[in-house]
C-alpha cells in the first residue's frame, strides 16, 4: 500500500504538475491574444500635421495639411474647438484651407475618425501667432544729419531698440539683435552723404522701416 501510495505522488508530480502549468500558459496566451487582437481594432492612430510657420500677420490661414490612414475623416479643432473635417485621400493626406485665426497664439491639432466611428487620440499640436501691427523700431545712434570727421569714428555705431524676437537690418545687413530687442551694427561710411535705412521684422511678417543721413568728411 505504502509503495502504491509513492508511485501515485510521483505519477502526479511528472505528470499532473507540468500539465497544469502548461494550461495556464495556455489559458494567459488566449487571454493576452484575445487582449491584442482588443487592441488591434480599438486603436485609431493619430493624425500627423506638417509643420508650417509660427507667425502670421494675416486673420486666414491659407492651408493646413498632414497624413493618417486612407479612408478616415480628419476633424480640425482651433483653439480646442471643432470646426472642419475632412476625408483622408487614398495617397494618405489630407487638407483644410482659410482657417480663420484669432489675434495671438492660436493651437491647431487633429483627430481621425474611423469608419466604424472610434476615434483617435490629438496630433501633434501647431501654435501659431497672429499680429498684424508694425514692430517697435526706435534709433539711439547716430542722430539725423549728424556729421563725422574723425577717422576713429569710422565705422560707427547703428544702435536701437525693438521687440524681442525681431530680425534687424542696416542696409540691407542683418544687424546683432540680444534677447531684449537692442540692435548693433557697425556701418563704414564713406565720404560724403551716407543714407542709412533701417529695418526691422517680426516673425508674423510685420515691418518698421526708419532713415537717418549722416555725413563724413575724410
Amino acid at each position: 500500500m505504502v509503495l502504491g501510495i509513492a508511485i501515485f505522488f510521483f505519477a502526479l508530480f511528472k505528470v499532473g504538475v507540468p500539465f497544469l502549468v502548461n494550461l495556464s500558459f495556455f489559458v494567459s496566451g488566449n487571454q493576452n491574444d484575445s487582449m491584442s487582437n482588443s487592441n488591434k481594432t480599438t486603436f485609431v492612430a493619430p493624425p500627423y500635421l506638417n509643420s508650417t510657420y509660427d507667425a502670421t500677420n494675416s486673420a486666414t490661414l491659407k492651408n493646413v495639411s498632414g497624413n493618417a490612414l486612407k479612408d478616415h475623416t480628419v476633424n480640425l479643432y482651433v483653439n480646442d474647438e471643432m470646426i472642419d473635417k475632412a476625408s483622408v485621400r487614398d495617397d494618405g493626406t489630407f487638407i483644410f484651407e482659410n482657417i480663420k485665426l484669432k489675434s495671438g497664439e492660436n493651437t491647431i491639432k487633429t483627430k481621425a475618425i474611423r469608419k466604424d466611428e472610434k476615434e483617435s487620440n490629438f496630433s501633434n499640436i501647431l501654435t501659431i501667432a497672429y499680429k498684424n501691427s508694425a514692430p517697435k523700431l526706435t534709433i539711439d545712434t547716430p542722430g539725423d544729419n549728424q556729421s563725422f570727421s574723425n577717422k576713429d569714428e569710422n565705422p560707427i555705431k547703428v544702435a536701437g531698440k525693438t521687440d524681442s524676437g525681431v530680425k534687424v537690418t542696416v542696409n540691407d545687413f542683418w544687424a546683432v539683435v540680444d534677447s531684449d530687442g537692442n540692435y548693433l551694427y557697425q556701418l563704414k561710411l564713406q565720404n560724403g552723404d551716407n543714407k542709412i535705412m533701417i529695418i526691422a521684422t517680426d516673425p508674423a511678417g510685420n515691418t518698421s522701416k526708419t532713415e537717418r543721413t549722416v555725413k563724413y568728411s575724410q
